[in-house]
């Protein structure tokens, strides 16, 4: 039998499915307009606007993987030890002469195999006494060298058009001589906090209904961490005009308005019926919990993302929904965000009728496999529960759980930016 709180409200639309809410959000998105050039090392994290190509090969030319000798194999017995003058030295980044017929050539690491050459035997089995160098045969040819574009060959596409630039992905630009690289520029989110209890980290609380405002901090973070230029505009009061009046300002400065609180249904709910009055709501209400109060919708040109009061309602909702939207809006290819099966450590007998999220953590089991527990309180007032916490369990609905059982877990470390 349905409870009051999941019968809908008179004149307000039923609940939404995750996946239905997450598709209309994301079909909504579009990747900024705007590019530019950045160096380098400007460049972490930000999304590439355009596939970049390699003028090269990688490696140059046919490198030894090993320090060793370069030599012919038919310069050898068959069986037996071997013993070769040597000819040169070739460290890395010189140039090699041709091998001389008859002779071995003292290699390093990355250095060019010399023209002739066609295996290096690694030092480890040589013993060099007086410029002669004696090793065991059979040697395959072949061994230990890198072979030119056998990482890259020139013309082949190295990153591809909606990358977000690791540090790996920098070093492999880097790699085939690439300085800069166009990317999308900044999306611009203004960050605004509402409700008259709400009191800055740092001040006194004057009485006990007034709470820390740990939301804007959570917030305007990880908007960081996802390389947007945050406009902060504080807390708003649960004032119907000044929410307004600031909603209409953000929607002159910002791509996505990202507010927290304001969007439930009490009288001093101010969020959603101002949204409805300057611009669109286009969904409201999502049956999943943590977070069931969240509303999508556009003023003028900016795009508008409601999440509830509640500090762990409104990270995880920003996980779901917001950190996938805004990815995509910054022209990232892979917004789809990451999970895998693993053992539940714990039970959960009693399921809810929405969709939930569990704070969760890997930990391992007596016998070394990796498990995941929950937090002891899953209630959505215990933000310790996300800093003890890795990741997710995803549940659904009515779904019962026993420990052993396989559930889905969304990692953090693919959540988080």
């Amino acid at each position: 039998m349905s409870t009051c709180c999941d019968m809908p409200l008179p004149g307000t639309r039923p609940m939404l499915s995750m996946d239905e809410a997450l598709a209309r959000i994301l079909a909504q998105a579009r990747p900024v307009a705007g590019q530019e050039n950045v160096s380098l090392l400007d460049a972490l994290n930000r999304v590439l606007a355009s596939a970049q190509v390699s003028a090269i090969d990688v490696p140059g030319a046919d490198n030894s993987a090993m320090d060793g000798y370069a030599l012919r194999t038919t310069d050898l017995p068959a069986s037996g030890e071997a013993s070769l003058p040597v000819s040169q030295r070739i460290p890395a980044g010189q140039v090699a002469q041709p091998l001389q017929a008859g002779t071995a050539a003292r290699i390093f690491t990355g250095a060019p195999v010399p023209a002739g050459a066609d295996t290096v035997i690694i030092q480890e089995v040589c013993r060099e006494e007086d410029g002669v160098v004696r090793f065991p045969v059979p040697v395959k040819a072949g061994a230990n060298i890198r072979r030119a574009g056998e990482d890259i060959r020139k013309g082949r596409e190295v990153l591809a058009a909606g990358t977000r630039l690791t540090p790996q992905a920098l070093g492999l630009a880097a790699s085939v001589g690439l300085g800069s690289l166009p990317v999308f520029r900044r999306l611009q989110v203004a960050v605004l906090s509402t409700g008259d209890e709400l009191v800055e980290p740092g001040m006194p609380l004057a009485h006990s209904g007034q709470i820390y405002n740990s939301n804007r901090y959570t917030l305007i973070s990880l908007l960081r961490r996802l390389d947007c230029e945050v406009i902060d505009l504080g807390r708003v009061r649960d004032d119907y005009g000044e929410t307004c009046a600031v909603l209409d300002r953000a929607a002159g400065q910002a791509d996505l308005i990202l507010s927290t609180g304001g969007v439930s249904v009490g009288e001093e709910d101010h969020v959603k019926s101002a949204l409805e009055a300057r611009g669109r709501l286009d969904l409201w209400r999502i049956a999943i919990k943590p977070g069931k109060p969240l509303a999508f919708g556009q003023i003028g040109e900016a795009f508008f993302i409601g999440l509830p009061g509640n500090p762990v309602s409104s990270f995880v909702t920003f996980q779901l929904f917001v950190k996938p939207f805004i990815a995509a809006c910054q022209g990232e290819r892979q917004t789809a965000q990451p999970a895998f099966a693993v053992a539940a450590a714990f039970d959960w007998p009693k399921p809810d009728k929405r969709r939930e999220f569990l704070r969760a953590r890997l930990e391992p089991g007596d016998d070394g496999q990796i498990r995941v527990g929950i937090y002891p309180s899953q209630s959505s007032g215990v933000l310790s529960s996300t800093v003890w916490a890795d990741g997710l369990v995803d549940v659904a609905p009515n779904q019962v759980i026993r420990a052993g059982d396989a559930v889905t877990f969304l990692p953090f470390k693919g959540l988080l930016p």
